[in-house]
């Protein structure tokens, strides 16, 4: 059956500009880290894009190292966007990244122009596409010089190979610096993806999105829930077949956090949300957040997502208990 997508997809959806740039971004980006790989349902993928897109969530972001195995998430997006979304290009804001290790030797990872330059055009391979809307250096390289980076990201564009640039986990130092690089190239950096959410906050001790603001650079954070901590799922348990069992992370779901988000979940119902509506909401509350990038194992969890949209506004009382409640020992 040929997809149509939705009339009514940009009816609900909220969008925000992306630091002082022209591009304005979905507050709910759908990201392909996990269940889109080669050992995953192609269906299911499938399902997800056309639902996300169905609700008006333009942005997808995707890395050259996504799957399991790296690669094959750019892969199965490329047979996705052939089948369904081509004909809606235009209308879609498409990433993908260049950091982690995709091939052997001293070329494979990290943030040479020559890793960059041939990670970019095997992620364009793969996806099908003649460019990416953004490409992002995934990772600091601690012994590439970062104006060679800077550089890379620079040719990328004027190249035609991508329309923006942006990075991620660089710290705020690192940010101010990449983006002098940039603006003295003519490139000015679109975004930078960190992860954030309310068990991880270092970019607020860092002043990371002090530094965005003085830049004029969006910021879309990962793992807003915390690979889905903070969602009604685990309240009281872990339960079988979830990513927290699937990968053992057992560390991270220690008593003390499972019973904030017991605590933090009496919050959300008071505002009429589910725990994951209000983690998202909870991430957008920031001016200089351009977007929340949310992970997804079926398209119902989309629209759980988007419909944090719902109420995004947090008073001075809800605020104050939930850092209570975090804070807590």
């Amino acid at each position: 059956m040929v997809y149509q997508a939705a009339d009514a997809r940009y009816d609900t959806m909220k969008y925000r500009r992306s630091g002082r740039s022209g591009l304005q971004l979905p507050a709910i980006s759908l990201g392909i880290w996990w269940n889109f790989g080669g050992v995953d349902t192609l269906s299911n993928a499938r399902a997800m894009l056309r639902k996300a897109f169905d609700l008006g969530v333009t942005h997808i972001d995707i890395a050259n190292n996504y799957g399991p195995p790296p690669g094959s998430a750019e892969e199965n997006f490329g047979q996705i966007f052939s089948s369904d979304l081509a004909p809606y290009r235009d209308e879609l804001i498409v990433s993908s990244k260049a950091g982690y290790r995709m091939w052997p030797g001293p070329y494979g990872e990290w943030g040479s122009r020559k890793y960059l330059v041939a990670s970019c055009d095997q992620s364009l391979k793969r996806c099908g596409l003649d460019y990416f809307d953004i490409f992002y250096s995934h990772r600091p390289d601690p012994d590439t010089p970062l104006e060679e980076t800077m550089s890379a990201l620079d040719y990328i564009v004027r190249s035609g190979r991508a329309l923006y640039i942006g990075i991620s986990s660089y710290t705020s130092e690192q940010t101010r610096e990449a983006s002098r690089i940039l603006k003295s190239l003519g490139t000015p950096c679109l975004i930078h993806q960190p992860r954030y959410n309310m068990f991880d906050r270092r970019i607020e001790e860092w002043g990371l999105l002090d530094a965005l603001s003085d830049e004029g650079i969006g910021c879309i954070s990962f793992s807003p829930l915390d690979q889905g901590i903070l969602t009604n799922k685990y309240i009281g348990a872990v339960p079988d077949g979830s990513r927290a069992a699937k990968h053992e992370w057992g560390d991270r779901l220690a008593l003390d956090k499972l019973s904030k988000v017991s605590k933090l979940n009496v919050i959300a119902r008071e505002r009429n949300q589910n725990m994951a509506q209000m983690a998202i909401a909870w991430n957008l509350r920031h001016p200089e957040m351009t977007s929340a990038l949310i992970g997804a194992s079926k398209p119902e969890q989309i629209e759980d997502a988007v419909g944090a949209l719902d109420n995004l506004d947090f008073s001075a009382d809800e605020l104050a208990r939930v850092d209570d409640i975090l804070n807590a020992d």
